[in-house]
């Protein structure tokens, strides 16, 4: 299965590089359908790719990563659960979890990569402690969010996991304005115009935090299962809570 899922990225990784923010559907939409991406989590005796939800995480982080402008999760999970579900809902709000961890970690890699060429004062920007605790806090935000997608995606492989879900994204949204701010801090504020790559990883984790399952409604149904008598702290075990490196109620 590792195996598979290497290989799935090998091949992912490269074609969402160059398809990247200006894809479109009427012109590359036919090249996802050739590596059988939108059927990923389809059963091979459906004609899928029978992909499980391991390989989702590879596919959502890279099209997170390389800001791929068509909704290829959106597409993967409308095959799997009927729009305007539940369970539709929830797997929207983990395909974007993984979206935005992707995200941050192409805005990290922009970001170290711009202080350590940009001088100022004689030396690397890279160089002065401010600018290096601040990325080291964007960091920490970036691995946050990567571990609380892949606790979700392990939660998915086990059976139900609306609760490991709707604390990812709520962590993720946490993780993406930290991240998004400090990107264009120490890019001086730049970003914004459509020619810098910063302005894809900033939009796109953005509209990842806020869109499908907002900040506001993460929290609000972790807190009706609470109220419901529910003891969320206790429904997954310490060691699954510990990898999801999140902050519950």
């Amino acid at each position: 299965m590792i195996d598979t899922r290497r290989m799935l990225a090998e091949m992912a990784d490269p074609l969402f590089a160059e398809l990247g923010a200006d894809a479109t559907m009427d012109r590359d939409g036919a090249r996802l359908e050739q590596l059988g991406l939108p059927a990923l989590l389809m059963p091979e005796a459906d004609g899928g790719f029978g992909g499980d939800w391991m390989d989702a995480l590879t596919v959502f982080r890279l099209a997170g990563y390389h800001a791929l402008a068509i909704d290829l999760p959106a597409m993967i999970v409308a095959k799997t659960a009927g729009e305007g579900t539940e369970a539709h809902f929830a797997l929207m709000a983990f395909a974007r979890t993984a979206q935005i961890a992707g995200a941050l970690d192409a805005a990290l890699a922009l970001s170290v990569g711009y202080v350590n060429e940009r001088q100022q004062f004689g030396r690397p920007l890279g160089k002065f402690q401010a600018v290096q605790q601040s990325l080291a806090g964007f960091a920490c935000e970036a691995a946050a969010a990567n571990c609380a997608a892949v606790g979700a995606a392990q939660a998915l492989e086990r059976g139900d996991a609306g609760f490991e879900i709707a604390a990812a994204k709520l962590r993720a949204n946490r993780a993406v304005e930290v991240g998004t701010t400090v990107a264009h801090q120490v890019h001086g504020a730049i970003g914004f115009t459509q020619e810098l790559e910063q302005a894809s990883g900033h939009t796109g984790g953005r509209c990842g935090g806020r869109c499908v399952l907002a900040r506001a409604d993460r929290a609000n149904r972790l807190g009706q299962r609470k109220h419901a008598g529910q003891d969320v702290a206790h429904q997954i075990d310490l060691p699954a809570r510990a990898r999801l490196g999140v902050d519950f109620l």
